[in-house]
């Protein structure tokens, strides 16, 4: 009874809580799950189970909002299910992950959901949730994204401009989609590369020779990216719906989230631990599984100066959230491509060195501090998808996802000690400042100094409310004040001109349209040997009579003073 009253209450003490928007010094007091005090000198009950955190910190635990587990994708399945990825994510200090479904062509959204549910209840350890993939549209699939978010607990859909023939929407059903989710509430998150200039990219790759890794980056440059992302986001001004940007990877389409923001658009930004760390380079190893190996989409960028430009916007605000995109894949999966880089899954893990290698390249790097890492890592998760402050903050009333922090401590990253599946690890060798000891979710302590506690299939789903106030609050009084409306005026009363219909055009055109010009071969300059204008017949000059010869005073161009 004892050891059973000591689980469910825990003492974190010594230690400073970081927040978003502050750190102080205070105890955290723990029962049945729910954070109950926060400070000094705590009144609590005995038999609970003290955590000395002295030279500590404690933090709100991970939210990781882009994993991939137990996912079919490019002829491979990921190598971590719901189990053993919820696992490295707890080491790694991360208590809840939002993973994906992403649906076949005209398959049911729901019975994808249901489908994935029934493999993630059984399995994860931590809490989860779930985006679900709009990959096609029609009447079907509006109706069953009502029905996800009203009875399902989902409030997140994701959309792709790339991946042509795969996922991708084109524009109409893109602007179509998201105001449906304006309507019913629901988060946009889109991935934005223009698909059509990928595929024409990848075709030409091929056709030159170039069938490597390398050709992942050489067709998909930066400035597709780029151009996408300022289209998705006119494209959700034009609908009213607030846009979250995921997979930012560049400069240039960095540089267009910034400018949407000063605008006033309502645009989130998530980019991903690799697109902040690693460059395109990789691309180009000798090596022809190391360069495989770090293909991911969009692809990580040449200039080497890109992850520290991304993660200085992750300092400043102009991008909201880092994910790890966790999608792990083997060597040997990766060698589906070996002689067409469009064949290589695409995908890249980071579910357990999230937290801790943005600690090394953001806090140690001088880029953010402890509170702006909280929010990249937790806060502003917790805030977009409606879970706030339930998570994301270390408050009473809170659901007890806490993590000991040892700024202190470091380790070195290696595919040797991960916990995380696959034989691949891109972080390899680097040496991170910063790592948890204690992890606990849910008031369950379940890592502890490298040793686990966790039970598989004790994580629980948690539905997602609608309309957070983090994306709509702002989105909702845009609206009211740019709301355009008809002009009064006394209605026109005077004439109208009577239009001539022969009955032989469509309706809606008139005689007095003027009629399409068959195009030529020479494009738009007017041709002489093929015109229309003629000579023969009667002439409006036919009564005058005509003279032999004229005498011409002041020919074009002038006078000549020549002896002719």
């Amino acid at each position: 009874m004892l050891l059973r009253s000591a689980m469910v209450r825990i003492l974190i003490k010594g230690g400073k809580v970081v927040n978003d928007d502050c750190t102080q010094e205070a105890d955290v007091y723990i029962e049945n799950g729910i954070i109950q005090q926060v400070g000094k000198e705590l009144m609590i009950p005995g038999g609970a189970k003290v955590i000395d955190a002295s030279g500590k910190l404690v933090l709100p635990g991970g939210i990781d909002t882009s994993v991939h587990l137990e996912e079919s994708f490019m002829n491979a399945t990921t190598v971590d299910d719901f189990y053993s990825g919820t696992k490295a994510a707890l080491a790694g200090g991360t208590t809840m992950v939002i993973g994906h479904v992403l649906p076949e062509k005209n398959e049911s959204l729901l019975e994808a959901y249901e489908k994935c549910r029934h493999s993630a209840d059984s399995k994860a350890c931590c809490d989860y949730a779930l985006h679900i993939g709009v990959t096609w549209w029609g009447p079907k699939v509006r109706a069953e994204m009502e029905k996800l978010v009203r009875d399902k607990g989902v409030n997140s859909f994701q959309m792709f401009m790339a991946y042509k023939d795969m996922f991708m929407l084109r524009d109409s059903e893109l602007f179509q989609v998201l105001q449906h989710c304006k309507d019913i509430g629901a988060i946009a998150r889109v991935h934005a590369e223009n698909g059509e200039l990928v595929s024409e990219g990848a075709k030409e790759a091929l056709d030159l020779g170039i069938s490597g890794p390398e050709g992942i980056e050489i067709s998909r440059p930066e400035e597709l990216e780029a151009e996408a992302t300022h289209r998705a986001i006119t494209i959700a001004n034009r609908a009213h719906c607030p846009i979250y940007l995921v997979n930012v990877s560049s400069m240039s389409a960095g540089d267009v989230v910034a400018t949407a923001k000063m605008q006033g658009k309502v645009v989130h930004g998530e980019t991903t631990t690799a697109h902040t760390v690693l460059n395109g380079m990789q691309y180009y190893h000798q090596d022809w599984s190391h360069a495989a190996a770090h293909v991911t989409v969009p692809p990580l960028r040449l200039d080497p100066n890109t992850p520290n430009f991304l993660m200085s916007l992750l300092g400043n605000d102009t991008l909201n959230v880092v994910g790890s995109d966790h999608r792990p894949f083997t060597v040997k999966q990766k060698a589906m491509g070996k002689d067409d880089f469009t064949k290589i899954p695409h995908g890249l893990p980071g579910i357990q060195d999230r937290m801790s290698v943005i600690w090394e390249k953001g806090v140690i790097g001088g880029k953010m501090d402890e509170n702006r890492f909280v929010a990249v890592t937790s806060s502003n998760a917790a805030k977009i998808y409606n879970l706030y402050p339930r998570k994301g903050r270390i408050i009473p009333g809170a659901d007890a996802d806490v993590v000991v922090w040892d700024p202190e401590g470091s380790k070195i990253i290696s595919v040797e000690n991960q916990v995380q599946g696959g034989d691949i690890n891109p972080y390899e060798g680097l040496r991170c400042h910063g790592v948890p000891i204690v992890t606990i979710s849910r008031g369950r302590l379940v890592y502890e100094n490298g040793m686990f506690t966790c039970a598989e299939g004790s994580g629980k789903f948690c539905p997602l409310r609608t309309f957070p106030d983090y994306l709509y609050k702002k989105m909702v009084q845009r609206e009211k004040c740019q709301a355009v409306k008809a002009v009064e005026r006394e209605p026109y009363t005077g004439e109208v001109v009577a239009v001539a219909n022969s009955g032989k055009r469509d309706t809606g055109s008139s005689d007095l349209d003027t009629p399409t010009r068959p195009c030529t071969r020479h494009g738009g300059m007017r041709d002489l040997h093929e015109s229309s204008f003629s000579l023969s017949g009667a002439q409006i000059d036919d009564n005058i009579p005509k003279r032999s010869s004229a005498r011409i005073l002041a020919p074009p161009g002038g006078r000549s003073s020549g002896i002719w």
